[in-house]
Protein backbone atom coordinates (compact mmCIF):
# COMPACT_ATOMS: atom_id res chain seq x y z
CA UNK A 1 0.00 0.00 0.00
CA UNK A 2 1.31 3.47 -0.93
CA UNK A 3 0.09 6.80 0.43
CA UNK A 4 0.34 9.97 -1.67
CA UNK A 5 0.41 13.50 -0.19
CA UNK A 6 1.74 16.37 -2.27
CA UNK A 7 4.02 18.97 -0.71
CA UNK A 8 1.19 21.50 -1.08
CA UNK A 9 -1.22 19.24 0.84
CA UNK A 10 1.35 18.76 3.60
CA UNK A 11 1.93 22.52 3.83
CA UNK A 12 -1.81 23.15 4.02
CA UNK A 13 -1.97 20.68 6.91
CA UNK A 14 -4.60 18.47 5.30
CA UNK A 15 -5.26 15.53 7.65
CA UNK A 16 -5.54 12.89 4.93
CA UNK A 17 -3.74 11.44 1.93
CA UNK A 18 -4.80 12.76 -1.47
CA UNK A 19 -4.66 9.20 -2.79
CA UNK A 20 -3.82 5.69 -1.67
CA UNK A 21 -2.65 2.96 -4.04
CA UNK A 22 -3.69 -0.57 -3.13
CA UNK A 23 -2.48 -3.08 -5.66
CA UNK A 24 -3.69 -2.01 -9.10
CA UNK A 25 -6.18 0.53 -7.75
CA UNK A 26 -5.72 4.19 -6.83
CA UNK A 27 -8.31 5.61 -4.45
CA UNK A 28 -8.52 9.40 -4.54
CA UNK A 29 -9.86 11.36 -1.60
CA UNK A 30 -12.78 13.66 -2.27
CA UNK A 31 -11.57 16.67 -4.23
CA UNK A 32 -12.91 20.20 -3.95
CA UNK A 33 -12.53 23.25 -6.14
CA UNK A 34 -9.88 24.70 -3.88
CA UNK A 35 -6.79 26.63 -4.89
CA UNK A 36 -4.05 23.95 -4.81
CA UNK A 37 -2.25 23.96 -1.47
CA UNK A 38 -4.69 26.41 0.09
CA UNK A 39 -7.81 25.98 2.13
CA UNK A 40 -9.87 28.34 0.00
CA UNK A 41 -12.21 27.73 -2.89
CA UNK A 42 -11.74 29.36 -6.26
CA UNK A 43 -14.23 32.19 -6.73
CA UNK A 44 -17.15 31.75 -9.11
CA UNK A 45 -19.43 29.15 -7.53
CA UNK A 46 -20.36 25.81 -9.04
CA UNK A 47 -18.92 26.32 -12.53
CA UNK A 48 -15.50 27.52 -11.35
CA UNK A 49 -15.39 24.97 -8.52
CA UNK A 50 -16.25 22.08 -10.84
CA UNK A 51 -13.50 22.99 -13.30
CA UNK A 52 -10.98 23.39 -10.45
CA UNK A 53 -12.10 20.12 -8.88
CA UNK A 54 -11.43 18.32 -12.16
CA UNK A 55 -8.01 20.01 -12.49
CA UNK A 56 -7.18 18.99 -8.92
CA UNK A 57 -8.11 15.39 -9.71
CA UNK A 58 -6.06 15.47 -12.92
CA UNK A 59 -3.04 16.68 -10.91
CA UNK A 60 -3.27 13.83 -8.40
CA UNK A 61 -3.72 11.32 -11.21
CA UNK A 62 -0.77 12.78 -13.17
CA UNK A 63 1.44 12.72 -10.06
CA UNK A 64 0.65 9.01 -9.86
CA UNK A 65 1.31 8.31 -13.55
CA UNK A 66 -2.37 8.20 -14.54
CA UNK A 67 -4.96 10.23 -16.46
CA UNK A 68 -8.72 10.60 -16.44
CA UNK A 69 -8.82 7.68 -18.89
CA UNK A 70 -7.87 5.46 -15.94
CA UNK A 71 -10.81 6.54 -13.76
CA UNK A 72 -13.50 3.88 -13.52
CA UNK A 73 -15.73 5.13 -10.66
CA UNK A 74 -16.73 8.54 -9.30
CA UNK A 75 -18.89 9.64 -6.42
CA UNK A 76 -20.37 13.12 -6.74
CA UNK A 77 -21.51 15.15 -3.75
CA UNK A 78 -23.46 18.33 -4.46
CA UNK A 79 -24.49 20.91 -1.89
CA UNK A 80 -27.63 21.48 -3.98
CA UNK A 81 -29.00 18.75 -6.25
CA UNK A 82 -30.56 21.49 -8.39
CA UNK A 83 -26.97 21.99 -9.65
CA UNK A 84 -26.98 18.48 -11.16
CA UNK A 85 -27.53 19.59 -14.81
CA UNK A 86 -24.90 22.36 -14.62
CA UNK A 87 -22.40 19.99 -12.99
CA UNK A 88 -22.99 17.28 -15.61
CA UNK A 89 -22.48 19.75 -18.45
CA UNK A 90 -18.95 20.47 -17.18
CA UNK A 91 -18.08 17.01 -15.83
CA UNK A 92 -18.74 15.24 -19.12
CA UNK A 93 -16.27 17.48 -21.00
CA UNK A 94 -13.39 15.98 -19.01
CA UNK A 95 -14.02 12.38 -20.10
CA UNK A 96 -14.11 10.74 -23.51
CA UNK A 97 -17.71 9.87 -24.43
CA UNK A 98 -16.90 6.14 -24.54
CA UNK A 99 -14.97 6.22 -21.23
CA UNK A 100 -17.46 7.74 -18.78
CA UNK A 101 -16.82 6.25 -15.33
CA UNK A 102 -19.50 4.45 -13.35
CA UNK A 103 -20.94 7.03 -10.97
CA UNK A 104 -23.08 7.71 -7.93
CA UNK A 105 -24.30 11.09 -6.75
CA UNK A 106 -26.05 12.53 -3.74
CA UNK A 107 -26.92 15.81 -2.14
CA UNK A 108 -24.88 16.76 0.91
CA UNK A 109 -26.01 19.01 3.75
CA UNK A 110 -22.56 20.53 4.03
CA UNK A 111 -19.24 20.11 2.25
CA UNK A 112 -15.79 21.12 3.47
CA UNK A 113 -14.93 24.81 3.03
CA UNK A 114 -18.56 25.48 2.09
CA UNK A 115 -17.96 23.92 -1.33
CA UNK A 116 -20.75 23.39 -3.85
CA UNK A 117 -19.23 20.15 -5.20
CA UNK A 118 -16.94 17.35 -4.05
CA UNK A 119 -15.80 14.49 -6.27
CA UNK A 120 -14.21 11.21 -5.21
CA UNK A 121 -12.67 8.87 -7.79
CA UNK A 122 -11.10 5.45 -8.16
CA UNK A 123 -8.65 4.69 -10.95
CA UNK A 124 -7.03 1.59 -12.38
CA UNK A 125 -3.28 1.80 -11.83
CA UNK A 126 -2.27 -1.55 -13.32
CA UNK A 127 0.11 -2.07 -16.18
CA UNK A 128 -0.85 -0.45 -19.46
Amino acid sequence: MEFYRSAAAKEAGLPFSEAVRVGDLLYLSGALGNVPGRLELVPGGLVAETHQTMRNIERVLRDNGLTLDDVFKCTVMLADMADWPAFNKIYTTYFKPDRLPARSAFGAGGLALGATVELECCAYAGKK
